[in-house]
């Protein structure tokens, strides 16, 4: 039964089908196929999304979109100038920082690759040329769901079940970010300095750094109230999901005056589109993941896999192979709903801390949202600033190498993901 489902799902996608529907007529056709009365169909779907941590998902993205209207980014691009200032490969490096400050505050890669594409493409074309720059960019993007808050996070946790905390996974991301922040500045300044790029930015002043921070002194607020009260216990996930929305609004009207009222439909359409789609593939990957478990597919796979290795490392590099593939070819969306109910139990019976894989199956699946053919910043990238998939696929090759050097260094020595939330009890 479960290779019907397997099969049935991967021709339909194949077919051009949507995934969520894809899923949705797998899953139909897998309880045809058994005998299952399909009137348990509804109910399970209901139930799956009938959950109160899940609604930190659509209030998270109003959260990043209304900071994205609001006129975050410019604050974020003068802050980081003001810092970096004329050194080399400075304007790159400023696209960095801006992507680590705004994954602070959004989460997602595709919103966070929408907003630098737009607003830093321009200027850093003039210096760089097109490729290198939308090359920086898709890999700034990219920081979104690696430092907290992380809507890929939030996802994993749901479908990993009690054994994993949204604040643990949360806090797992932060040595990691901070460590693939770094590369990616050293890098830029290696490939500014290797092709000889002109200086750009200004002199650095204390003058000018201290007013860009009272600036921006706000708008860091927000992460530092929403993780901070999540982490340390004052509120769940889902309030302070929404007590990052009151303070966004708060920004964008009071603050930055950007906001206009004009901009709230599109910014609830568009997390709203972005929520049903998940919301529609949790609900009918819970039914497939309710096949695959009555016919015992989690057990043959833990005893296929443990007959392979009884090395937690092995297994650990046989999973980021096949997430590699994964990636290039599946939403990640899509794969963690359909994978992590399959894989997490097993990294259980290997004893392997539950943050540790949990983070190294999500900066998997991070990676292949730069990862042709599917890699959805590519698209968004490409889609906004007109550069062609090669050229761009071809610049960013060393960005994706040093997140792979981080991915390495994960599963080599877990404790840089698990030291940190040990430190705070997850």
């Amino acid at each position: 039964m479960s290779l019907y489902v397997i099969v049935c799902f991967l021709v339909l996608a194949f077919l051009g089908m949507p995934l969520a529907f894809s899923l949705g007529v797998s899953a139909l056709a897998g309880l045809w196929l058994s005998g299952i009365d399909l009137l348990v169909l509804p109910p399970r779907l209901m139930n799956s999304v009938n959950s109160f941590p899940l609604m930190s998902i659509p209030l998270f993205m109003v959260a990043g979109e209304l900071m994205l209207k609001g006129g975050i980014m410019e604050r974020l691009v003068d802050l980081a100038n003001a810092f970096i200032g004329r050194v080399r490969g400075g304007l790159a490096q400023v696209a960095i920082i801006s992507g680590a400050g705004l994954a602070s505050v959004s989460g997602a890669a595709v919103a966070d690759a929408s907003a630098l594409s737009s607003t830093l493409v321009p200027s850093l074309e003039k210096q760089y040329g097109l490729g290198f720059s939308t090359g920086i960019v898709a890999a700034a993007a990219n920081l979104g769901p690696i430092i907290p808050p992380s809507g890929a996070m939030i996802v994993y946790a749901f479908m990993a079940g009690s054994s994993v905390s949204v604040g643990g996974m949360f806090m797992s991301g932060v040595v990691p970010g901070l460590i693939l922040f770094c590369l990616l500045m050293a890098l830029c300044w290696l490939i500014a300095w290797y092709r000889d790029y002109p200086l750009a930015g200004e002199e650095v002043t204390l003058q000018n750094i201290v007013k860009q921070l009272r600036r921006s002194l706000l708008v860091f607020m927000m992460p530092v109230i929403v993780i901070g009260g999540i982490v340390f216990g004052a509120f769940t996930p889902t309030e302070g999901a929404a007590i990052g929305v009151c303070y966004a609004l708060f920004l964008g009207f009071f603050v930055t005056r950007k906001l206009k009222l004009a901009d709230l439909p599109q910014v609830l359409l568009t997390a709203a589109s972005t929520s049903a789609m998940v919301g529609a593939m949790i609900a009918f990957a819970s039914t497939v993941t309710f096949l695959f478990t009555i016919d015992l597919l989690p057990l043959r796979l833990a005893g296929l896999m443990q007959g392979v290795t009884d090395s937690p490392f092995v297994f650990l590099c046989l999973v980021s192979l096949m997430l590699l593939v994964v990636g290039m070819f599946l939403e990640s969306n899509a794969a963690y709903i359909m994978l992590v109910p399959l894989f997490h139990p097993i990294a259980l019976q290997y004893g392997i801390d539950p943050l540790h894989f949990g983070f190294i199956f999500v900066l998997n699946l991070v990676i292949g949202m730069l990862t042709p053919p599917v890699g959805v910043v590519l698209f968004v990238v490409c889609g906004i600033t007109g550069v062609r998939m090669g050229e761009l696929v071809r610049q960013s090759w060393p960005f994706m190498a040093a997140m792979y050097a981080v991915l390495v260094l994960c599963m080599v020595f877990p404790a840089v993901v698990t030291w940190l939330p040990e430190r705070l009890g997850y």
